[in-house]
Order: structure tokens, then sequence, then C-alpha cells
């Protein structure tokens, strides 16, 4: 038995919540593929621990995690797992498969519960419930690092400072309420930049969208009370807000200043736009979040509605996979702790059920949520009609998800009619490159399967060796250093990382590099089509596709699997020029002081402060770099060297 300690996990916010003195241990088994070695391992595990709360993780041959679990008492519930006859066959199989375990203890089950959730994020497990969702929330963000701050929308971690409002069910609703806003409070959007440079109005304050802090029709106190209204207005305090404009405008009107009465009228008319687009009605509610699950055919839906402040923030849909075998509520919960992960918590949740840990899921988000989280099955009242409506909009968009999926099974088997397959493919992978002249190549690899694209599987390669303009040998370094990597990870193909079909952006030529290189890598199993235009380029629906072995076909410019081919076209086109233009975006704001090691952004603007330009910054003495403010001896050494290497 092989005991390793291990460091401590990855914990994406930044919070100490797991304890220093935990341990962690792999225990290593024989290879044999059959379930007595399993329990053998496991086994193994429980005679080192202690029943004390943390995670489990079980681990395949390979390495690969295979489940992630939490317990109360960790000795006891991995010793459930050597009582096979009392498991269900999906954990009969993952204890087959296990060949090794690793253990995190923790200070609280509730601090399990949080790693737990985190660790089945980063590592997908196959045996684990998975919420599959690769778009991260939006939020508004109204930012304090400036005298007339910006509003404006916002994804990924929130390390700006100022205030943040959300999430928000998608970048649409965020946009529809920030324009709202302007209208509304006259606040800025324009970056810092922007705003510095400006010596007379832009349009939006033509448009009555923004007070012109820049160029000084709005004082600083003003703008300050614009902020204030908005900060209250998102904080629930609409009436307010709205009950202060109108007193403003009846003075206005008293004061016979009818443009600024009017301005104020406007403002009003959005304020009661953004109260009239709810969707639901969820006055009096504060800020909550409600779920309402159904079941149909074997898949689960999940609907999200979001309050804040009063207001109805959009509402999304989520599908859990991974659910074959599970209670419905032991799904709930899993979907809950793993959507926490990312997400503020508000202080009241409503669900349409029970949760098997409803009190262990609530200790557990006290510290997003900043105090106590109450989630509670509303039986009456407003709430209990909150609950049922989203009970509804769970129920039809799992029938929209079946029927999709029923269209998407058949065009799949569609696909692999018309391309030969054996079966519908489970993985496509779409490969397509771009440059200008041979500069600033790029090639992106974009995948899709049954459930729609796989963003987080999507995948860049900056172009090394290629000649300019060679876009066959662009296509051949992709296509090499793609698939040399999967022999190198996935050898035996059961990973899942090995395409059902490749698709190429291109014709012949493109086809002839690619197959030659997938054969120079013992390569010839893996579907190959590549996707011309035809020969009317400007027009859709005359793709002609190539075989490895010479033929060509097209299809009926009114197919579904053409248009279904195009889309996957258009996507991997879509994702390569994005890719091409922020790396032409990073060279053209390059500085050639990027170049000197140790050289980071603060000293590399007090040296062009200093000289003005990177050119003087060369041809400086080394006395000259030793005089720049905030460059010491050593660095100025460190740039002098740099450019007058010794010999």
């Amino acid at each position: 038995m092989d005991r390793t300690p291990a460091g401590r996990p990855h914990d994406p916010k930044g919070s100490e919540r797991f304890n220093e003195t935990r341990a962690t241990y792999t225990v290593r088994g024989s290879e044999q593929p059959d379930i007595e070695k399993g329990v053998a391992v496991i086994r193994d595990t429980v005679r080192t621990l202690s029943p004390k709360p943390g995670v489990y993780r079980m681990h395949d041959a390979r390495g690969d995690v295979l489940y992630v679990g939490k317990a109360r008492a960790l000795k006891n519930r991995v010793a459930n797992y050597t009582q096979v006859d009392r498991l269900p066959t999906r954990l009969k199989r993952m204890v087959s498969q296990t060949r090794s375990t690793t253990i995190v203890t923790t200070n609280s089950e509730a601090e399990a519960l949080l790693l737990e959730a985190q660790l089945i994020k980063r590592y997908r497990p196959p045996y684990n419930v998975l919420l599959r969702d690769d778009k991260s929330f939006p939020f508004i963000l109204l930012r304090a690092d400036n005298d007339f701050p910006r509003i404006m929308k916002h994804r990924g971690a929130r390390k700006a400072k100022g205030n943040y409002y959300g999430p928000f069910a998608s970048a649409g609703s965020v946009n529809t309420t920030i324009n709202a806003l302007q209208k509304l409070f006259l606040l800025r959007s324009c970056t810092d930049s922007f705003f510095s440079r400006r010596d007379r109005p832009c349009l939006l304050y033509q448009i009555k969208r923004c007070s012109a802090p820049c160029v000084g029709r709005i004082d600083k106190d003003g703008y300050g009370d614009l902020v204030r209204q908005a900060k209250d207005f998102l904080g629930g305090k609409s009436s307010a807000v709205q009950r202060e404009i109108e007193a403003q405008m009846a003075e206005a009107s008293e004061a016979l200043d009818f443009e600024r009465a009017a301005m104020l009228r406007d403002r009003l008319r959005a304020a009661t736009f953004i109260q009239g687009s709810q969707a639901i009605n969820a006055g009096g509610l504060g800020n909550a979040d409600i779920f309402a699950m159904a079941s149909k055919g074997g898949q689960i839906g999940i609907q999200a509605f979001f309050i804040r402040g009063g207001q109805n923030w959009g509402h999304r849909a989520f599908f859990p996979t991974h659910t074959d075998g599970l209670g419905e509520e032991e799904v709930f919960q899993s979907f809950l702790a793993q959507f926490y992960e990312e997400v503020p918590p508000a202080r009241c949740i409503l669900v349409d059920r029970e949760l098997p840990e409803a009190g262990l899921l609530s200790e557990a988000l006290q510290e997003a949520a900043g105090g106590r989280v109450d989630i509670s099955v509303p039986q009456r009242g407003d709430r209990r009609r909150l609950i049922a409506q989203a009970s509804r909009n769970a129920a039809e968009a799992l029938d929209r998800r079946l029927a999709e999926s029923g269209t998407k099974a058949k065009i799949l088997q569609e696909v692999a009619d018309v391309f030969e397959l054996p079966e519908p493919p489970q993985r496509i992978e779409i490969y397509d490159n771009s440059h200008i002249q041979g500069a600033k190549a790029v090639g992106a690899m974009v995948v899709a399967g049954p459930e729609g694209f796989l963003k987080n599987q999507y995948r860049k390669f900056n172009i090394k060796r290629a000649q300019t303009n060679d876009d066959f040998g662009m296509m051949r370094e992709v296509m090499e250093r793609r698939f040399s990597r999967a022999l190198e990870e996935d050898p035996d193909r059961d990973g899942g990382l090995w395409p059902d079909l490749v698709l190429i952006d291109g014709g012949k030529g493109q086809m002839s590099s690619v197959r030659d290189t997938l054969e120079e890598l013992g390569i010839e199993d893996v579907p190959l089509i590549a996707v011309a235009k035809g020969p009317h380029h400007g027009r859709e629906g005359r793709e002609v596709f190539h075989f490895p072995d010479g033929r060509e076909k097209t299809l009926p410019t009114n197919s579904p699997v053409l248009f279904y081919l195009q889309r996957l076209r258009d996507e991997a086109h879509r994702y390569v020029i994005g890719a091409h233009r922020a790396k032409r975006s990073r060279a053209i704001t390059a500085s050639p002081l990027d170049e000197i090691p140790g050289i980071g952004p603060a000293r590399k603007r007090a040296l062009l402060l200093h000289f003005g330009t990177a050119g003087k910054v060369r041809a400086a003495s080394l006395e000259d770099l030793q005089r720049a403010p905030g460059i010491s001896e050593a660095v100025a050494q460190t740039v002098y060297d740099f450019y007058h290497p010794a010999g």
C-alpha cells in the first residue's frame, strides 16, 4: 500500500475553507479489471480512515477520476462500497473500475459538500450527476474605481472593485436591462480610455442615454446622485426611486423647466418598462432563487428563476446528465451544490420538493451568501404560485428538450448514412484555420455532440512551423499536434477524446493533407470529410463533401443534414476568426519590451514614461537606465544586457 501526501485542493474562490491537518492517501491495487479487485482497493483504503468528514475520489487504472463523494464519516461511507450486493448497477460498474482512491478530510460536512461540488465541476467524473452548462452567468457591474462610475456587463471572476448585480439568466436579459438603466439613470457605459479622450459628447448623450460626465455636462455630485438612485433601484428600492423622480419632475414643471421635466418623464417611462417587462410577478419577494424539477423519458429538467430586488432577472433551464438510477431529490441536491459553486446564492431559495440534506446545503452556502440561507418548499400564497409557474416552465422546457433530442438523433443518424459511418457520431470535430497572408496564423477545433456544441472542449492552435500562405501545411500541423496528443493521452480510445467524424473546412488539398498526416501517425480508421464551398463560393447549399478515397457528394439544398453541417462549419469559422482577431490585437498592442525576461507591466510603463519609446530604451546607456524612476540597478542591468549581449 502506497501512501502519498497531496497538496491542498484548488479553491477557485480563494477562501480558506479546508483545515490544514487533513491528509490524502493513494492506495494502488492490481490492474485486473474485475469487481473483486476494486473492492480490495477500497478495503485497503478503509483501514487508513477515521470517522471524520471529508471527500473521497475513486480513480481508474489510468488515474482518471471515476466518482467524487462526500461523507460525514469517511470510514463508514467508503466502507459501504465493499458491500457490493447493496450497490446499484451503476456503482457496481464504478467499483469494478476502481484502482486507487484519494481521501481529503475537512473540518465539517458542510465544507465537504462544497469541496465535493468543486471537484465534480473540475474533474467531471462519469459516475456523478453533472451540471452540463458551459456558459457562465452574466452580471451587471457598477464600477467604483472612477469618480464617474461606469455601468457594464460582466462575466467571470468578480475581481473589479464595484457593485455586482445578478445573476442574469442570459446576456440578452443583461443587455436589455442595461439599455433601460441607461435611459433611467444616464450612467456612462464607455471604457475609461474612451472617457478620458472625449472633448465633446458622444451619440449616447444625443439620444439621452448618458449624462456626458466626460465633458462636464454633469458635475461629480449630480452624477453621484444618479449612481445612488441606480444602486437603490437595483437593490430593490425601485418604488422609492420612482417617487423621487416624480417629485423632481413636479418641481421642474412648477419652475417651468419643461425640458428637464420631459427628461425626467422619459426616465420614469424607462423605470416602468423595466418593471413591466417581468415574466413573473415577484413583488415583495426581495432576493430569491426559485427552482422546480420535471422528469420524463429518463431525463430531468430543472427550471430556475432569479429574483433580485423583487424583479425577475430571467430564467434558465438546466438538464443534468449521469442521472440514471438516482432519486430525483438526490439529483436536485447535487445540482444545487454545483450550481452555487460559481453563482452567489440568494438568501432565500425556493424549491418544489423536500431535499434530503437541505439543512447541510444551507449551512454550506452561508459563507458565500454573507448570512443565513433559507431553503424552503412553499405550501401556500404567492410563493407557492411562483413554484407552480416554475414547475410548468420546467415541464415545458423538458418537452422541448426531448423533442429537440429526437430531432438531433434523427439528423445524426442521417449524417451516419450520408458519410457511411457504422453508427451515429457522438463526437464530431470540425477544423479550420485563419490568417492574413500567412501572418498570425491560427488553427481551431470545434467539437459537437448529441447535446450540441461542447464549448469547453474547443481548442486553438498557434501555427508555428507551416510556411506563409501554406494552408495545407497549416492543416497538417494542426492535425499532427491534435492526434499525436490523442495517441499519447488516450491510446486505448476509451477516454472520449477520439472523434467519430472529422470535418475539415476545405477541398481536395486539405483532405489529402489531413489523410496523409494521420496515415503517418498510423491512424487510418478516423472518418474524414472535407467541406468545400463548391463551384459558387458565395452560395450556401452548393457545398461539396470530399471523401478520403476521392469521391465527392452533394446534398439537396433543403436537406436538414446540410443545414446541420453548415452550422458546424460556421461555428468553426466563427471561433477561428475570433482567435485570429484576438492574436492580431495582441500583436498590435505588443511592445518590444515584452521580450525582456523579468520585466513586468509596471517597469515597462516606467521605462516608456521616462524614455518615450521602446527604441530609446534600447539605445540608452546603462547609466541612463539606472536613472529612470522606479528602475533598480539590477533591472537596469537586465535591460542593458538584453540589448547588448556579451560577445
